[in-house]
């Protein structure tokens, strides 16, 4: 029922959203979608994504950290007005920076991609400054923090204006089946 209400453009979007993801690493990827189960609430992500007692701890603080999810989502600030901005950066670089440490977002690119989808399309235009100020933090090594910062772009770091479209692609985990064999 969905696909036909659905316009040859959100086709369009959801294809290149796709495209997006898959020309990420699969270690991002694999990131992307537990993050997405823990800040989305989808499954329990310990059972879905722990391979050893480390990864659990990980997925465990990671589950606290995204305790400030929603209310992230019920703050964004409606326009630039510095009255707004401190109760809600501060949340959301640090958020930013335990994903950053984390390892498994090697650019802004993957970094807006999940944070688009766990917060929505308003948060667009505070990613770039929490992306910055979290990659120049010293808990990341100069190395990775130099990587990081070159990794936006100055037309992501400039945007004029920010699309208020949300995503429509949402990555899951997905089960290995059986190879088929064709009759």
């Amino acid at each position: 029922m969905m696909a036909a209400q659905m316009k040859p453009a959100h086709g369009a979007m959801t294809f290149a959203e796709m495209k997006e993801f898959a020309g990420f690493s699969a270690a991002t990827q694999r990131y992307i979608r537990r993050s997405l189960d823990i800040g989305l609430d989808r499954l329990d992500a310990v059972k879905r994504w722990s391979r050893d007692i480390g990864e659990a701890a990980s997925i465990r603080a990671q589950s606290r950290i995204y305790t400030r999810l929603d209310y992230l989502r019920d703050h964004v600030p409606d326009d630039s007005g510095l009255d707004a901005v401190e109760p809600f950066m501060a949340p959301l670089v640090t958020m930013t920076a335990f994903d950053l440490g984390q390892d498994r977002l090697p650019t802004f690119g993957s970094y807006r991609f999940l944070y688009e989808r766990l917060i929505g399309a308003t948060v667009r235009p505070w990613l770039p400054g929490a992306f910055c100020a979290a990659a120049a933090l010293p808990h990341l090594h100069p190395d990775k923090r130099r990587l990081l910062l070159q990794s936006i772009s100055e037309a992501a770091a400039t945007a004029p204006g920010w699309s208020n479209r949300e995503p429509s692609f949402f990555p899951e985990w997905v089960d290995k089946g059986e190879p088929r064999v064709a009759n």
